[in-house]
């Protein structure tokens, strides 16, 4: 049965099947993708898991395939402005056309004995479409965990990667490093090569390494001791690796460390690669991205404990001696007290608003949690109203930080 749809109707059934929520396993992303002919079957995959800079890593990897002429799919959520960021093939999102026949086949398999979530309907869209477009090589970001998550159903990577790993979903994963590294660790499979973030915790790297010995798998973990910082500024960073020189446009010091784990990864592949150039081409968005001048204002979705820690690390190092503005609205399910404490008593001023998102926490409740630390404070839960609002407060040389969820930093007019 064949089925038209529009792109307005295509992303109504995507959203439509949010109601379903998030159910961790692979029966049914496996039967609705038999339905589709197992297109996954067809592709050549590097897998990323983590809890913090999955998204960035998954970047640098595929500008440095991209770069060295291999045609690379990217899947990674959530998206920042579009939703067809989330499935790109050498940097550009699909296109609406493609995603409304996808989803139409989608549909058209569809019934009450094959019932996707959002996430399963979007992973099964990006498999028909890299191999539609017949991509080279897919880099595969996991939505949540890694072993029930939808994108586990790939055959076993050319490569494994895993990122920074600390507590997030915890009513998912587990309440501890170690459960939520056994997790993420469920991409790894039998004899595969396996790169690995070079500032995880000892308590998540002996999960890492166990997952690696039990499945005969091949390890790099990133070596930050041979990580040189040449240069760091607001325009990117300079650092030797290995004997190596790279650049990266990506702020922060934890984007160095993400890219030392894309360059063992690209490494891994065995391929005759050019890193550097690739590197130094990655932009990607809201992660301490710079999207206006006057006043300066930066977005980042640092949306939980760590994330919000290299945030602060990066305003102390970049910024030194301003007072930010911090604009920031959270879901309920991640550590927000914990975060706000971390990252409020910098403020001059704290302004709570609300993610974009049915999770959010009210903008009122989140203010009064910043209240405790930061000395001015307000709550407008539209979050254009709130970047407006902060915007009107800032002085010529007043630095404005808008964070706390991807779902935030998105739809809004900054300049």
């Amino acid at each position: 049965m064949e089925i038209d749809m529009t792109y307005q109707q295509a992303i109504g059934f995507i959203h439509d099947r949010l109601r379903l929520g998030s159910k961790l396993g692979l029966d049914t992303i496996g039967e609705l993708l038999r339905r589709l002919g197992n297109p996954q079957n067809k592709l050549k995959f590097i897998h990323v898991a983590g809890t913090n800079g999955k998204g960035t890593t998954s970047a640098f990897i595929a500008n440095i395939l991209m770069a060295s002429g291999y045609k690379t799919g990217m899947y990674v959520s959530p998206f920042v402005r579009s939703f067809t960021e989330r499935i790109q093939v050498d940097g550009a999102e699909i296109p609406e056309e493609a995603l409304a026949r996808h989803t139409a086949a989608i549909v058209a398999v569809s019934d009450d004995n094959c019932c996707p979530t959002e996430f399963e309907v979007v992973t099964a869209i990006g498999f028909l479409h890299f191999l539609e477009t017949g991509c080279d090589f897919v880099v595969l970001e996991v939505g949540l965990g890694g072993r029930f998550d939808a994108t586990n159903i790939i055959p076993p990577p050319r490569v494994c990667v895993i990122t920074s790993i600390s507590i997030d979903h915890t009513e998912l994963l587990g309440d501890t490093v170690e459960q939520i590294a056994f997790e993420k660790c469920g991409i790894i499979k039998k004899g595969c090569a396996v790169a690995v973030y070079p500032d995880n915790s000892e308590a998540a790297m002996t999960i890492i390494d166990a997952a690696v010995q039990a499945n005969h798998a091949t390890m790099k973990v990133g070596d930050k001791n041979a990580v040189r910082v040449i240069r760091a500024d607001i325009g990117g960073t300079v650092f030797d690796y290995v004997g190596e020189r790279y650049e990266i446009v990506m702020l922060g010091a934890h984007q160095v460390y993400n890219a030392v784990t894309a360059i063992e990864a690209a490494k891994l592949l065995g391929l005759d690669l050019r890193i550097a150039e690739g590197l130094k081409n990655t932009r990607f968005g809201g992660r301490l991205e710079i999207v206006s001048q006057k006043p300066m204002i930066v977005i980042d979705g640092a949306h939980n404990y760590s994330g919000v820690s290299a945030l602060k690390s990066a305003i102390l190092d970049y910024f030194p001696g301003k007072k930010p503005i911090l604009v920031m609205g959270m879901l309920r399910d991640k550590e927000y007290e914990k975060c706000i404490a971390e990252i409020a008593p910098m403020a001059s001023l704290f302004v709570a608003t609300e993610p974009d998102n049915p999770r959010a926490i009210g903008a009122a409740e989140l203010e009064g949690y910043a209240r405790k630390y930061a000395p001015h404070t307000a709550a407008i839960a539209d979050r254009q109203a709130a970047v407006d609002y902060a915007k009107a407060a800032a002085a010529n040389d007043d630095v404005i930080f808008v964070c706390g969820s991807l779902y935030l930093i998105g739809g809004i007019r900054y300049i």
